[in-house]
């Protein structure tokens, strides 16, 4: 049995310090990538966060090739009995992405370090310079749809009651003051939640402790289908992460985020 087995989602770091050691370890590294020589967690293998991306506009946070993918899980070591622990410098958002990458993949054997570098070297928990070998040996992969809805779908369900579509961009992005594509405002019916709304600055950067509530409070609740997205479907990572780690049955990105949405003639919009 894993050593991480009976561990929640989201690991304090005592809890992810304790399991260090575990053979079936894959931690990953998603901070800007001049922080990683700097001082990373033990162990931790890199990867530069805009690799999760396709980088292609109009909708450059849409899901990588295959190719790209077997490239990224090759060079960490990929194996099915592998458990992942991920974290990044900024609270959740590419650590989040990287778990939808995860959900994509159909590997469901994951974790997220609960504000990840900030929080760990806020304990004076240990930092290394020391980089892992590469791992050469070719992954193959196969993609699942499910974890993710294209604008096609996602343009036809707007409606329906059952949905709820989490915006996880500005107040002024939402309400079109700040315009960062061909139209400004947002997806008919989305509610509007930040994602470091969802942060505790206090706590190094922790998921908030009343996270469910609050959410709540914004009708973003469980009994929902829960798509969420942001510009680029980076800082959407966090939101997808968050429902995931409460236990939402039903969430899914929508990767193509507002730089699809906000680029295409026929999509409606509100401010």
């Amino acid at each position: 049995m894993s050593a991480f087995a009976d561990l929640p989602l989201v690991l304090e770091p005592a809890q992810l310090a304790a399991h260090l050691d575990a053979p079936e370890l894959i931690l990953v590294d998603l901070c800007q990538s001049s922080r990683y020589p700097e001082g990373h967690l033990p162990g931790a293998r890199y990867i530069d966060p805009k690799r999760t991306m396709a980088g292609q506009a109009p909708a450059p946070g849409l899901l990588p090739s295959l190719e790209q993918l077997q490239a990224i899980f090759t060079e960490l070591g990929h194996r099915r009995d592998a458990v992942y622990v991920v974290y990044d410098d900024e609270g959740g958002g590419w650590a989040g992405r990287f778990i939808w990458l995860l959900d994509v993949i159909g590997h469901r054997h994951y974790h997220y370090l609960n504000g990840g570098l900030h929080a760990w070297a806020g304990e004076g928990l240990q930092l290394t310079r020391e980089i892992p070998a590469a791992c050469t040996q070719p992954v193959p992969l196969t993609l699942s749809d499910a974890p993710t809805i294209s604008r096609e779908a996602l343009q036809a369900e707007l409606g329906n009651p059952e949905l709820c579509i989490w915006d996880a961009r500005s107040p002024g992005e939402y309400s079109g003051e700040k315009v960062l594509a061909a139209k400004g405002g947002h997806i008919p019916g989305a509610v509007n939640f930040e994602w470091t709304a969802g942060m505790d600055k206090t706590r190094g950067l922790r998921i908030r402790s009343d996270i469910v509530e609050v959410l709540i409070a914004h009708g973003i609740t469980p009994d929902k289908d829960i798509v969420t997205h942001c510009q680029t479907h980076h800082r959407s990572g966090f939101t997808y992460l968050v429902a995931k780690a409460l236990g939402y049955p039903r969430v899914r990105a929508y990767a193509g985020s507002w730089s699809e949405w906000g680029n295409h003639p026929d999509t409606p919009v509100e401010i």
